[in-house]
């Protein structure tokens, strides 16, 4: 007959200590989140021309956005990470816009490899230094910015780096206790940027 192995009061408190100290770090940091995405600035006009424009895809008006700023100049070429097999620049184009965009497409080129944002940002640094391009625009959602951001400052040193975010069709970062979907979506981004920020400490 074995005895009862009772957990040491005091040990049981520290242990209650340390996971409510936990989730009140996590809290605050997920409303801090919350803040920096809202407040995130989308470039305004007069922008400066860059090298290159990359976009990653996985959310709406992001693609729009890219072929809308290399149609204005602000980049010599635009990267497309992320794309699906089969896809091609011409499809693209025309799903943006009915008419032939023939000017655009030597400047766009479309990345296959790449199935999450560390994906993105290995094959786009390949890409840029294949070009020689030292300066981009980031083309994301709002939401996942901060995560792209840590995955590209590590994997594509040397290249400046301007945000280019993007608010998707019907969200609102501020109002993700409304709906399920939008705060599993905010909740699950937070996570995966907390462990991304830990991988890659500054």
């Amino acid at each position: 007959m074995t005895a009862d192995r009772k957990i040491n009061p005091k040990l049981k408190t520290a242990l209650a200590a340390a996971v409510l100290l936990a989730l009140v770090l996590l809290g605050t940091g997920f409303l801090s989140f919350i803040d920096t995405v809202a407040a995130m600035p989308q470039p305004q006009p007069p922008m400066k021309k860059l090298d290159a424009i990359v976009v990653l895809t996985g959310g709406s008006n992001r693609i729009d956005t890219g072929f809308r700023l290399l149609q204005e100049g602000y980049g010599k070429k635009l990267f497309i990470s992320g794309v699906y097999h089969g896809l091609d620049v011409k499809q693209l184009l025309k799903r943006w816009k009915a008419a032939p965009q023939k000017s655009l497409d030597c400047c766009v080129v479309l990345g296959f490899k790449a199935s999450n944002t560390t994906g993105n940002a290995i094959e786009t640094a390949a890409w840029l230094h294949k070009q020689n391009f030292h300066s981009i625009y980031l083309v994301t959602a709002d939401y996942h910015m901060q995560r792209a951001l840590l995955e590209f400052h590590h994997f594509v040193p040397g290249v400046a780096i301007t945000p280019f975010p993007i608010v998707p069709d019907n969200f609102n970062v501020r109002d993700w206790w409304k709906s399920l979907a939008t705060g599993m979506l905010v909740g699950g981004e937070y996570l995966k940027y907390v462990v991304t920020d830990i991988r890659y400490p500054s």
